[in-house]
């Protein structure tokens, strides 16, 4: 079912799938491979921590995704945020989905931000476009431009009058 490409950029596209399905396979033999060397060594207790050694960096120091194998693919830990996706390797492409408690979350906060955003199109609607910012920067600059004339007028009045002796 292989299929000649048909342009340079069909061509790129396909490779860059199937060098994608290759990092997830080789992610997943990494990981195998890194467990199964794992459960043969015995553990040693952690040494006494330094306290004038720096903190450790958050997360694994290989990544910000961790990778476990199941049996219809692989699940992806983000480690920053606790996210969990399940990803799938079909046809050379993987493809990673949210998971249900995930999606949920997602829609809770477009919901928010939807009302949030009705909200200021109201807010704007209902102050003739200009927002507060708008307003205060007109005044300033009126203000400026109320100071600049009367100080012109102040130039040209001291030019039309002498100079006074002391």
């Amino acid at each position: 079912m292989n299929r000649i490409a048909k342009s340079p950029a069909e061509a790129r596209k396909k490779a860059r799938k199937a060098a994608l399905a290759a990092f997830a396979v080789a992610q997943c033999a990494a990981f195998g491979a890194g467990a199964a060397q794992a459960q043969s060594v015995t553990p040693r207790p952690p040494p006494p921590p330094n306290p004038t050694a720096p903190p450790p960096p958050p997360g694994p120091a290989n990544g910000r995704f961790t990778m476990t194998p199941v049996a219809n693919g692989f699940l992806r830990l983000d480690t920053r945020t606790g996210a969990v996706s399940l990803c799938t390797v079909a046809s050379g492409q993987a493809e990673c989905r949210a998971s249900a408690d995930e999606r949920a979350a997602l829609e809770k906060e477009i919901g928010r931000l939807s009302k949030e955003n009705a909200a200021l199109k109201a807010q704007i609607a209902k102050n003739g476009g200009e927002g507060q910012d708008e307003r205060r920067f007109d005044r300033a600059l009126d203000r400026m431009e109320k100071f600049m004339r009367r100080m012109i007028q102040l130039f040209r009045h001291s030019d039309k009058t002498p100079p006074t002796a002391l």
